[in-house]
């Protein structure tokens, strides 16, 4: 209201100076011998015209220079200096409040940019999204640490991680998760996979979210595993007990009275020995099947790989199992290093390299074995153990790390038990594939 009353006043002066000047014109026309009168008159005449116009204009000028200002995004423009009277002052300020509310909310919409920014890259979980021409970005740094070994931004070229997951990049339904097998870092895994919609610039942009579970499956088998096994071994221990204790009485008591030479004491004293020893073997047994009931306590620490690498060799050429068996070891470079329990790993792969070496040696005209150590793109550890034995049928591979399944006429079917929970403790995975030497391969990812 302010201005108003004030741009009204200012014109209305501006026009009572311009009419005034125009009938002071006038009369100098009407007038003789006031030449330099008419030309004062004149002048003054104008500046009156050209001060009413100007007047008039400033606001139309203000207004546009302000609609510019807005409309190619110069947030920076002032109107807050033109203090002119006639109520310019207040529209100025006028004006300079609403483009410093223009300058306040394009910050705030910054701000909130940029935080969504931030936590879409830092949340945990991978997230990619595929527009409708089939383009694949990985859109935050879960993502682009998960998903390292494709080269391209096509949905074809995610094949490397296994056909299931290529396909449910486009076809999972939204809102309708599924577990999908994928490949990482050459070791199958099992992750959860769901689907949204979003919109973005007036096309749909489908948003997949992928949460790798497999050491969340593994904790859970194990756990089932070591719960199982635990009930098992101590009914079985319970009931065995009585009847070792019992056994090696009677063959006590057998004994005692088997001092005539009677054929059918001697028969019997024979049976009750056997049994004896059975029950013994028995308690062994289940005994041997406690400790991998018992989850192993890891002690990660980060060391040097290569000096590790050594220590094995050496322990490994220590054992019976290396008469006649040819040792190899690669390790990726002099700095590689790995972080882990070392005392655990190291119980792991002797018993590796032991297997390894007993099927070459009973197989192989020359037995060999082979250790790689070697760094993932993902920035984790592959440590893979190799032999020329007869290698394991691909039917049985995934059982051999089942407790009590052994191919072994002496096994136990522990071993290669307690190596899988040494490996999923410590968040890996252990997988069992043929060599190129046509023996068996364990491969590691820790």
């Amino acid at each position: 209201m302010g201005f108003r009353r004030r741009f009204v006043l200012g014109l209305l002066w501006r026009v009572a100076l311009l009419v005034a000047t125009a009938f002071l014109f006038i009369a100098s026309l009407n007038a003789q011998g006031l030449g330099a009168a008419r030309i004062l008159a004149a002048l003054i005449f104008a500046g009156a015209v050209a001060g009413l116009w100007r007047y008039i204009q400033r606001t139309n000028v203000e207004l546009a220079r302000f609609v510019d200002a807005v409309r190619f995004g110069d947030l920076q423009q002032s109107f807050s200096y033109r203090h002119e009277g006639s109520g310019f002052g207040e529209f100025g300020e006028a004006l300079e409040q609403g483009i410093q509310r223009l300058r306040d909310e394009r910050q705030r919409l910054s701000d909130d940019s940029r935080f969504y920014e931030a936590v879409l890259d830092d949340a945990p979980t991978p997230l990619l999204t595929v527009d409708g021409e089939g383009r694949v970005e990985l859109a935050n740094k879960a993502a682009r640490r998960l998903l390292v070994r494709h080269t391209g931004v096509r949905i074809e070229d995610f094949a490397i991680y296994g056909a299931a997951f290529t396909r449910s990049l486009t076809e999972i339904a939204v809102g309708r998760p599924r577990l999908v097998p994928i490949t990482i870092d050459a070791a199958p895994q099992t992750a959860m996979i769901s689907a949204a919609v979003v919109h973005r610039l007036g096309s749909q942009v489908r948003v997949v979210a992928v949460q790798p579970i497999q050491g969340e499956l593994n904790a859970v088998e194990i756990a089932a595993q070591s719960d199982l096994i635990r009930v098992l071994t101590h009914e079985i221990m319970n009931s065995m007990t009585p009847v070792t204790s019992l056994a090696h009485s009677a063959a006590t008591l057998m004994a005692e009275v088997d001092q005539d030479g009677n054929p059918l004491v001697g028969d019997a004293r024979a049976a009750v020995e056997t049994l004896a020893r059975r029950a013994d073997g028995v308690m062994h047994f289940v005994e041997s099947y406690r400790q991998i009931s018992r989850t192993p306590e890891v002690r990660r620490r980060v060391f040097a790989v290569l000096p590790w690498a050594q220590e094995l060799e050496k322990l490994f050429e220590a054992s019976d199992a290396a008469a006649g068996v040819a040792l190899e070891i690669q390790v990726g470079g002099d700095d590689l290093t790995i972080d882990a329990d070392p005392d655990l790993l190291c119980q792991v792969l002797i018993n590796l390299m032991r297997n390894a070496a007993e099927a070459a040696a009973a197989h192989a005209e020359a037995p060999a074995v082979r250790m790689i150590f070697a760094a993932t793109r993902g920035g984790r550890t592959r440590i893979e153990v190799a032999d020329n034995g007869p290698g394991v049928p691909e039917s049985v591979r995934h059982d051999v790390f089942l407790p009590f399944f052994t191919t072994k006429a002496k096994g136990t079917g522990v071993g290669l038990s307690l190596a899988r929970q040494v490996v999923l403790a410590h968040r890996g995975s252990i997988d069992l594939v043929a060599a190129e030497e046509g023996g068996a391969l364990f491969r590691i990812v820790i």
